[in-house]
């Protein structure tokens, strides 16, 4: 057997295990009963530290080293690019360290399930003061390995390549022109009449819309299921991915297009190319790519002026037919502006404002400008400059609202905002060489937007670096001007 074919078999076993890990972490926040909590987290633990062993194994560097000087086509020589990028940052890090972190995480995410609606800052804190410094233990690691700065060295984990020197140039943008922006779509919306919708709306028929809009994406039903959880996410693995949501039985907005949202993240993940699965090659290229899919289905498509047609006869099926489900209502409704406390129900204007602040304090947390105890006063500030919302002693809705600090997802939030800019973009190539894309999704036909994702960036896994995937996709690298004319036509056109 050459290197090549030996790596090939052990990235194989890598992924399988990883598939057991995952669907553990999915069952852990959907279905485990509470007093499960401490076993399993002991047991993914243990399993973190297996696949840290069989990725860190002193045989695979000269392995590595042997498979450059064989014989390989295009996709061969991707693939061994991505597995020495895996090796490098498996390598980074200690195992004792791995195992602690699983260990933090699982303990933190699952206390903070109760400690959020009872609004314990101080429980809280507790458990994340020990999540934050294992963060920082591991990004001193990375950044020793890679020579990035701490922040970026976590970040390029989700983002590879990116930096918070263009974070910073990008958010710095977004911060001059989007107060504006938002003051001028609210003062329009204010001419307008908005019906809201009336009556408790059961969790049954919420769960049977969601399934429906989950069919009219596309999922495939038969490689994946829809589950509840405490925050919405999307897990498992591209053969089988686990979606879930939450629901609030006074509002089906939130939990429909978070269902939307979370089907773009699935629909990516069965995408991927099979001939690769087991392989780094198969692997979603980055997360900022990973979230320009859901917010392409959630906002380019979710809140089309044309989607709300579509929907229309899915609610009235399942929660009855109501004056506020007429189409123009409830376009209005999917894209109504508002300054609001909640991250994953925010609009599509104010939502890089809800990015920029979680950016600008896990920033300064991992690189010991903050620690932990400061995050409510500078959440409650951040939170007055952008949106002008008051949140003092609110942490339930503020700086408790997300699991990605308790879970340990640091230089995770910047790929929301990015990704948003990239699904502009999808959209602007899409209609650039389609100039009848709008009127085929009026008609029904979301089939285009489906071929055209599948063939640019599902298909194409990890085959390219990013800057190069998106200007194959796009003819551009990232542009986020795009972002800003998608808004102003839409809110304002």
């Amino acid at each position: 057997m050459n290197a090549y074919a030996d790596l090939h078999q052990r990235h194989q076993r890598l992924h399988r295990l990883s598939h057991l890990q995952s669907i553990a972490q999915w069952d852990q926040s959907a279905n485990m009963p509470t007093k499960g909590n401490e076993a399993r987290s002991l047991a993914l633990a243990e399993m973190g530290g297996l696949l840290h062993q069989l990725a860190t194994e002193p045989a695979l560097q000269g392995l590595l080293e042997q498979a450059e000087g064989e014989t390989l086509d295009d996709d061969q020589r991707a693939n061994l690019r991505e597995m020495r990028r895996v090796w490098r940052a498996s390598n980074a890090l200690p195992q004792a360290l791995v195992e602690a972190k699983s260990l933090a995480t699982s303990r933190c995410e699952h206390d903070w399930r109760s400690q959020r609606p009872a609004n314990d800052w101080a429980g809280y804190l507790d458990n994340l003061r020990e999540v934050v410094r294992l963060a920082r233990e591991e990004a001193r690691y990375l950044a020793d390995s890679s020579g990035l700065g701490l922040y970026d060295a976590l970040m390029d984990q989700y983002e590879p390549g990116m930096r918070s020197s263009e974070v910073d140039r990008v958010f710095g943008d977004l911060r001059q022109w989007l107060p504006d922006l938002i003051s001028a779509v609210q003062a329009r919306q204010a001419q307008q009449q908005t019906l809201q919708p009336q009556g408790q709306f059961p969790k049954a028929g919420q769960r049977a819309l969601g399934l429906d809009a989950m069919r009219l994406m596309g999922f495939d039903f038969e490689a994946g299921r829809l589950d509840e959880s405490a925050h919405p996410f999307c897990g498992g693995v591209p053969e089988d991915v686990r979606m879930t949501t939450r629901y609030r039985e006074d509002s089906f907005l939130p939990s429909l297009m978070g269902v939307i949202h979370e089907t773009g993240h699935g629909r990516y993940e069965q995408g991927l190319p099979r001939e690769w699965l087991g392989q780094p090659l198969a692997s979603a290229r980055s997360m900022a790519l990973h979230e320009s899919q859901s917010l392409s289905f959630e906002m380019q498509l979710g809140s089309h002026p044309a989607f709300a047609a579509l929907l229309k006869p899915h609610l009235v099926k399942h929660l009855g037919d109501q004056a506020a489900f007429e189409e123009l209502n409830l376009h209005r409704l999917l894209t109504q502006v508002s300054k609001g406390l909640i991250r994953v129900d925010a609009d599509e204007v104010t939502y890089p404002a809800h990015v920029i602040l979680r950016y600008e304090i896990e920033r300064a947390l991992i690189e010991g400008q903050i620690e932990c105890a400061d995050i409510p006063a500078l959440w409650d500030a951040k939170m007055m400059e952008l949106l002008g919302i008051d949140t003092s002693g609110n942490f339930r809705d503020g700086c408790m609202q997300d699991v990605h600090w308790g879970a340990g997802l640091f230089g995770y939030f910047p790929c929301y905002t990015l990704g948003a800019m990239y699904a502009a973009q999808w959209f602007a190539s899409m209609r650039r060489e389609n100039p009848g894309l709008d009127g085929q999704i009026a008609a029904g036909n979301l089939q285009p937007v489906f071929d055209w994702l599948h063939s640019r960036i599902w298909s194409q896994g990890s085959r390219w670096e990013t800057p190069e995937l998106v200007r194959r996709a796009s003819g551009e690298t990232l542009n986020p001007a795009h972002f800003k004319a998608h808004l102003q036509a839409r809110y304002l056109g």
